[in-house]
């Protein structure tokens, strides 16, 4: 792995992606304990992902970028800037979730405040629609990149291919990410493609396709920080496929220990981004072990009056079905 040091981040600003990888793993543990006990319906989990979302997220300006993620990307909408709160609102179904005011089911993440667009329960929908976000950039003159993320199972979409051919015949600022955990439900990667690499299908278009280890920090981060700038410079979209692990099942509804061998499953551990990284920090002199309790305490609490708080509030009433729905005149 590389050194922390070579990202060129200050220590700070390290250890907050750190906070942010952890929390987006305690909020994802608490939504699976809601699910289980029958207060939310469904949980699609990121668990693997993190450290890999955090380095793309922090790649990008929030104060102006777009970005029209997936089912999974819960951890990166964090760093956008919704809050664990938001997030909770949106899986209890409460009126005054952010992403639909309770009228889509969990993980369809959205922010009119902090520019991320929700997406449908068709998978890589977003694709097309982000080219359109980044077209939008390059009509009006305008400094922004878009952001868009899917999985390897879905990136064989039509959509997809559609979305990619038109943002490299218009060079778009627009960067696609592939966020490969080995896993189209289940469905395993060699029924899905046949090629080495899903990054080789960035020159395909005409535009740079880049494959990076997703539990690799730093790797991820330099990688993602180029391609920005690059779209934001007017050389056209890039490709990402982000090689991370699925830790549990496809969603709350799946038994992964149909489809998965019972020695896979037992090493998952192994290729935690969420303990490689911790261990980095430590080995590097970034934390201590004592430290990474106490932000994991913190952040514990965060979550708890986090969750107090949004099953607190009200559930959307009847008569207002088709409000959040249809524009307004």
């Amino acid at each position: 792995m590389k050194k922390l040091a070579e990202s060129g981040l200050t220590k700070e600003a390290i250890i907050k992606a750190y906070r942010y990888v952890l929390l987006g793993r305690r909020l994802d543990e608490r939504l699976w304990q809601l699910t289980r006990i029958g207060k939310t319906s469904f949980n699609i989990s990121g668990q693997g992902h993190e450290v890999g979302q955090v380095a793309m997220a922090m790649a990008f300006d929030h104060d102006k970028d777009y970005f029209l993620p997936y089912y999974r990307d819960m951890t990166p909408c964090l760093v956008w800037g919704m809050t664990p709160k938001d997030i909770l609102l949106g899986s209890l179904g409460k009126e005054a979730d952010p992403s639909s005011h309770g009228r889509q089911m969990p993980n369809h993440y959205g922010s009119k405040e902090h520019n991320i667009v929700t997406h449908s329960s068709t998978v890589s929908t977003q694709f097309p629609l982000a080219t359109g976000v980044a077209y939008g950039a390059q009509l009006g003159k305008k400094d922004y990149v878009t952001l868009t993320t899917t999985g390897e199972g879905a990136a064989n979409q039509g959509e997809v291919q559609e979305a990619m051919n038109f943002a490299g015949v218009k060079k778009l600022p627009l960067i696609f990410v592939f966020e490969n955990n080995g896993y189209a439900i289940s469905v395993g990667r060699e029924e899905q493609y046949a090629s080495e690499k899903l990054s080789e299908r960035g020159p395909a278009f005409g535009f740079t396709g880049i494959q990076v280890d997703g539990h690799d920090f730093v790797e991820s981060y330099l990688a993602f920080k180029q391609v920005v700038e690059d779209a934001r410079n007017g050389k056209g979209p890039a490709l990402i496929e982000l090689m991370v692990t699925r830790l549990t099942a496809h969603s709350a509804d799946d038994d992964h220990s149909v489809y998965r061998s019972k020695e896979d499953i037992e090493n998952l551990k192994k290729h935690d981004g969420l303990l490689l990284f911790e261990k980095q920090l430590i080995d590097e002199g970034y934390l201590t072990r004592e430290e990474i309790k106490a932000i994991d305490k913190e952040l514990k609490e965060e979550i708890n009056q986090a969750t107090d708080e949004a099953e607190a509030m009200p559930d959307p009433t009847p008569d207002t079905i088709l409000e959040q729905v249809y524009a307004d005149k």
